[in-house]
């Protein structure tokens, strides 16, 4: 659940630090996300004043639901879809999201209570590949049906970005579906230090890790919620692949995943691990650096002038808590065939050393 009481516009952006910790604003002098169209299967996204001029029509997938995804009575989808595209009010104030030039496709396909079928999700990731999506973020982890495994695949196919939730730990045991489908990529959570978040689920499935704790953003009826879960590790994941996807229009889906794997930070055992995957997400570095494509892994990733790491910090207790909920899961788990996971070694150095 999200607790989402009224919080004033003008702190939520001093509570989001893992804008600081990513070096958003470095990030969107370089791209913002226009351009690109994120589609967010979830609980719906209501019209946030940080959020709507963002905010497209989309559609309804759950049974006997209708309307076209712009309301959402759980709060799940719009903190999501605020992560990824929330552009703030015009005075500065307010949420902003990853990508704020990035236009969000809204699909409800999960009810107020933050379940739903498999089915439900699988017909949202079909909608979104009609409506020529870009990148499809979705903060659900469980378990799957052929319907969802032939959709997540057909998005694949259709050149398209998927990021999805590894899952939350203790409810989830092991990286569900459409995360462990071989192609999408799988996230995990970090802390305020960079450190594994212990909600964060563990797997041989997980590409990369991104904040996953006390993370504030937009919710329904012009509030703001404050979250812990893989759900908005994911939402931020999909914001940068928006902002690759900007700048590099051309690039394949698997070199936008390769571009954030082969640039993220390393944490844990040199190389590749099951808690934090090929690293901690660096969005200035998968921007910038040049990085060889899909091929060439043993080549050398040349980063940035200037890859240091963004402020590290320790627990806010400022007094500004507006409700904690965990973002994280829905339903939908298999599948697998052969994509461009694992394109390096689990044992092979990464290109970038730990901060």
């Amino acid at each position: 659940m999200i607790a989402a009481p009224t919080a004033p516009a003008s702190i939520i952006r001093e509570d989001q630090w893992h804008l600081r910790y990513l070096r958003v604003g470095e990030a969107n002098s370089v791209s913002r996300g226009s351009g690109v169209l994120v589609a967010v299967p979830d609980t719906g996204v209501d019209p946030h004043p940080d959020l709507r001029s963002n905010l497209l029509p989309g559609t309804t997938t759950i049974a006997g639901g209708s309307g076209d995804g712009r309301s959402d009575l759980n709060s799940h989808g719009t903190s999501m879809a605020g992560l990824i595209a929330a552009h703030g009010q015009p005075d500065g104030t307010g949420a902003i999201g990853i990508a704020p030039a990035a236009k969000i496709l809204p699909i409800q396909s999960s009810g107020e209570n933050n379940t739903g079928e498999a089915d439900d999700l699988a017909s949202g990731i079909r909608y979104a590949i009609s409506q020529h999506a870009d990148v499809i973020s979705v903060s659900s982890s469980g378990a799957s049906s052929p319907e969802l495994v032939d959709a997540t695949r057909a998005a694949l196919s259709a050149n398209i970005v998927v990021v999805a939730a590894a899952g939350n730990a203790p409810d989830d045991t092991h990286v569900g579906y459409p995360a462990s489908e071989p192609g999408v990529i799988a996230v995990g959570g970090v802390d305020r230090m960079g450190n594994h978040a212990s909600v964060s689920v563990r797997g041989p499935e997980l590409d990369i890790a991104a904040p996953a704790v006390d993370i504030y953003s937009t919710s329904y009826g012009g509030k703001y919620s404050k979250g812990t879960g893989t759900s908005s590790a994911t939402a931020i994941v999909a914001g940068a692949a928006a902002l690759i996807r900007s700048k590099y229009p051309n690039l394949p889906a698997q070199e936008v995943a390769h571009r954030l794997t082969a640039t993220a930070v390393d944490k844990g055992p040199p190389g590749r691990d099951d808690q934090y995957g090929y690293g901690v997400i660096d969005l200035v570095a998968a921007l910038t650096a040049d990085v060889p494509p899909l091929g060439f892994e043993s080549s050398v990733v040349t980063p940035p002038a200037s890859t240091a790491a963004g402020p590290r910090e320790g627990d806010d207790d400022n007094g500004t808590v507006r409700g904690l909920a965990t973002l994280g899961v829905l339903v939908a788990a298999g599948g697998g065939y052969l994509f461009w996971r694992r394109r390096r070694r689990a044992d092979d150095p990464p290109p970038r050393v730990s901060r």
